[in-house]
């Protein structure tokens, strides 16, 4: 699997991310099987967070064992210094490891939530401080909605933020101002050389009153032209990489799409957008 810098981390993140909220209701025996298949395709890099349910409970044990292996990176959804130590203390424990390589604020999805913070005494400070501590060496920011890449342009402004993670699929780059600040965002972050990790990437549309069918918040692509596609498009944009759907089903689609990725011609980005109009953005 191709593998990226991770901005000046200088980490070389394979393209896909394990993002752990699949692991959110996953029994020890699924997790143990998706793990094996994740390491036999070389993934290097996690995401993980408290707020995925159980998933910090079942990868600990897994981390105890293969620490070395993982770029390791983990999030709060605190806004206050106290609240979001006391919650990277907890995450160190339940993973049952020593310190992170990257933490950061999870879902600051409006700019009222980046004022909380990144004010004195917000959950910024906390970060700063368990840097300085050695509990982790780098600091990011994620979230998602359709404000996202302006509020982390904004972030990036108030802050030298190390990595960021944020929604990208041809579906919501059909709307002309996302994309223009998808792509503002993408070019400050290649200019300060920040990591970027995109989510959402095979994104079809909300659930809307249909059954949810899998552990995801969205209706995903599963089928594997589509997840191709999909991927193909968001790997050809200047990312390091994406986070990894949060159902166990898809996993294995997307590790096999990311492990067969082709960069897309800027005609065949064109001719994807333009198909959006089947289909309807997560965020409106």
């Amino acid at each position: 699997m191709e593998k990226r810098r991770f901005g000046r981390t200088g980490h070389l993140s394979t393209v896909a991310i394990l993002g752990c909220a699949a692991f959110g209701k996953a029994t020890s025996a699924e997790t143990d099987a998706a793990m094996a298949r994740v390491i036999d395709s070389g993934v290097n890099h996690i995401d993980i967070a408290p707020s995925y349910g159980q998933a910090e409970e079942r990868l600990g044990p897994w981390l105890l064992r293969e620490r070395k292996r993982f770029f390791l990176g983990c999030k709060t959804t605190e806004r206050t210094r106290e609240g979001a130590a006391a919650e990277l203390g907890r995450s160190l424990v339940r993973l049952q490891v020593d310190s992170f390589d990257l933490y950061q604020l999870h879902a600051v999805n409006t700019f009222e939530e980046l004022d909380k913070v990144t004010a004195h005494d917000g959950a910024l400070d906390a970060i700063r401080d368990a840097r300085e501590k050695g509990l982790t060496r780098f600091i990011g920011i994620t979230g998602h909605g359709v404000d996202a890449p302006a509020i982390y342009l904004e972030a990036l402004r108030r802050f030298d933020f190390d990595s960021v993670i944020f929604p990208l699929n041809f579906v919501q780059y059909a709307n002309p101002v996302y994309r223009r600040n998808a792509e503002a965002l993408l070019q400050e972050c290649h200019g300060r050389d920040v990591g970027v990790m995109v989510i959402k990437s095979i994104c079809k549309r909300p659930w809307g009153g249909r059954p949810q069918t899998y552990n995801t918040w969205y209706e995903p692509f599963d089928d594997a032209a589509h997840i191709q596609s999909s991927i193909n498009f968001a790997l050809t944009q200047d990312v390091t990489g994406i986070c990894t759907a949060g159902d166990l089903r898809v996993l294995p689609k997307v590790l096999d799409a990311c492990g067969r990725f082709t960069p897309m011609s800027a005609a065949e980005q064109v001719a994807l957008i333009a198909s959006a109009s089947e289909y309807e953005p997560l965020f409106a």
